[in-house]
């Protein structure tokens, strides 16, 4: 197979063909040089998260692999906490990841999937995304490419998947796992004896590794033994993240396998489904109006959610200020006044009392018989929030210079957070991690079949350029979507509105990007749903013939991107 193929498709078609391709015998004596006291890894794993566990997995699912290297990975948490993790019924942790089918059919190749609890995914079959300034909207739906029932996605909680990752590690004892056990320092071997990494943990051992693999997350400690620089930047946004709880969707509604994402001025508001009556929120939203909305009652911020995905934009700016003004006088908004607020700003808006697009006066947990025609085009409303599952953390943007490490840095490698920090708008962070972890097998895999050194700059080469390329142009696309929709700039707002609306008008052009990003079922294996690169370039072309045809607008358009782009940069 060659070394130059740059898609994931070929990756995991290389992993396939060589899980089978080497045969079994003792592992290698790579050296006979160690040091008293120092155990000897051919692969160290620094780092117990899905990218991580997935991919002593996948070096461990195969059994000629596993009986050519020994792989050790290490975690600072305790990871039979997750391993026992038990959740009660109907409950959901807040840290939910869209799995593309890409991604799906990988954890399956290396046979941890099915020790992910499916009771607990839910899968995507729609996906609405609109304009929270013009109403713009783009509706994606699995009917529209052959996806052989696999979806457009499945959402799962994270824990689930670590759970799953370490169940079916268990069955897998040649793969070592040293949990509750912290890197104190890495430094590098005496030249004669190879110069490989040397792993100093808080329990007094000192790992010897052929290969050292960061999946150690933003703060990586292999990257900075690396000697790898990054560059980013913070977004001065704040992520909400809970658990909804809401009615379910009534005989004359589909099921709520559809995800709904609005695009604010201050940020996406998504609504991921998990359950008929579960589902995940992640608002993106300044660092200050975050925190107002949760020192709130819980009640307040569910309605201050239903009004997200319902008032137009000059509404939910004064809501917003309401909020943030009684937060700084420390004289909180009840339930009440923030329902009486929204009724208010209904009524000005001359909002129907009976339609789908009203929060105020409907009560959500009753029945309702037939609904209103255009229910399914919002989310169900949310009655409560599941307690205890409203939190936040900062977003960033954030990408490695290389992924593997040379010189002093040499036998070092980079997956996952460790690597790159995108903005979850796209929800495709895990699943740009789990394309490392494969590829990255893949490569070690094909070291093995040739006879070489895992850990040497020829065997990781073809990692970091099938990777990084794939990942830039994501993380990049990814960026541009945040940076366009984070205005609300009049000759900007028109542009993004004509090209979100022309792309929804042309199901052939979305049908093609979605085959384009993979969405349909390839060899009877369905693979990733990663159309946001594709959707940015479609609508950035199509912005660009708007502006063409505007002529002047075009020029201005054009000059306010670029000063929007200087200040936010």
């Amino acid at each position: 197979m060659s070394l130059t193929q740059t898609s994931t498709k070929s990756c995991r078609l290389g992993y396939t063909i060589l899980k089978g391709s080497l045969r079994t015998r003792q592992p290698r004596d790579y050296s006979t040089n160690s040091s008293p006291g120092v155990i000897e890894s051919d692969v160290v794993i620094v780092g117990g998260g899905p990218a991580g566990l997935a991919l002593a997995s996948a070096l461990g699912s195969s059994p000629s692999v596993r009986g050519n290297i020994s792989v050790t990975l290490v975690e600072g948490s305790d990871l039979s906490k997750i391993k026992s993790w038990s959740p009660a019924p109907g409950t959901f942790s807040n840290r939910v990841s869209s799995l593309t089918n890409e991604s799906q059919a990988f954890l399956k190749d290396i046979g941890a999937w099915s020790h992910v609890d499916g009771k607990r995914t839910c899968v995507v079959d729609q996906m609405h995304v609109w304009d929270g300034v013009s109403d713009a909207r783009i509706n994606f739906s699995s009917e529209d490419v052959e996806t052989s029932g696999y979806g457009m996605a499945h959402l799962t909680e994270n824990l689930n998947l670590q759970r799953g990752l370490l169940r079916h590690l268990e069955a897998i004892p040649e793969v070592k796992i040293m949990q509750q056990t912290k890197v104190v320092s890495i430094d590098q071997d005496h030249k004669d004896k190879g110069g490989w990494p040397l792993v100093h943990l808080d329990n007094n051992t000192v790992l010897r590794a052929r290969l050292l693999v960061g999946a150690d997350g933003f703060n990586s400690p292999v990257r900075s033994y690396a000697g790898i620089s990054s560059y980013g930047w913070a977004y001065n946004t704040q992520a909400i993240v809970a658990t909804m709880i809401h009615p379910p969707r009534g005989a004359f509604e589909g099921p709520n396998t559809t995800a709904y994402q609005r695009f604010l001025p201050t940020g996406p508001i998504a609504f991921l489904p998990m359950a008929p009556t579960h589902s995940s929120l992640v608002w993106s939203t300044k660092p200050a109006l975050a925190a107002a909305l949760l020192a709130c009652d819980p009640a307040v911020l569910s309605s201050m959610i239903n009004a997200a995905f319902r008032l137009p934009d000059v509404s939910m700016k004064y809501l917003h200020k309401r909020i943030m003004d009684a937060h700084t006088a420390k004289t909180f908004i009840t339930p009440e006044e923030i329902q009486q607020e929204i009724r208010w700003r209904e009524q000005a808006h001359g909002i129907d009392q009976n339609s789908a697009h009203s929060s105020s006066l409907i009560d959500p947990r009753a029945k309702l018989g037939i609904p209103p025609s255009d229910s399914e085009s919002v989310p169900p409303l949310v009655t409560t929030l599941q307690p205890g599952s409203m939190a936040s953390f900062p977003l960033r943007f954030n990408h490695a210079e290389s992924y593997t490490g040379e010189g002093r840095g040499a036998r070092t490698v980079l997956v996952g957070d460790a690597a790159h920090t995108v903005h979850p708008l796209a929800g495709q962070g895990l699943n740009l991690g789990l394309a490392d972890v494969e590829c990255l097998a893949e490569c070690i895999q094909s070291s093995l079949l040739a006879g070489g050194d895992i850990g040497s700059h020829t065997a990781l080469l073809p990692y970091g350029q099938k990777r990084y390329l794939a990942n830039h142009t994501m993380m990049s696309a990814v960026d541009k979507l945040h940076k366009i929709y984070s205005t609300d700039n009049d000759a900007i707002v028109w542009a993004r509105s004509v090209g979100m609306e022309v792309l929804n008008e042309l199901d052939s052009v979305k049908a093609a990007i979605m085959m384009r990003a993979g969405a349909q079922s390839v060899g009877g294996r369905a693979s990733g749903w990663n159309f946001a690169g594709n959707a940015v370039e479609a609508m950035a072309s199509t912005v660009h013939a708007a502006g063409i045809a505007k002529g002047v607008l075009g020029n201005v358009l054009g000059s306010t991107l670029k000063n929007l782009a200087g200040k936010i940069n």
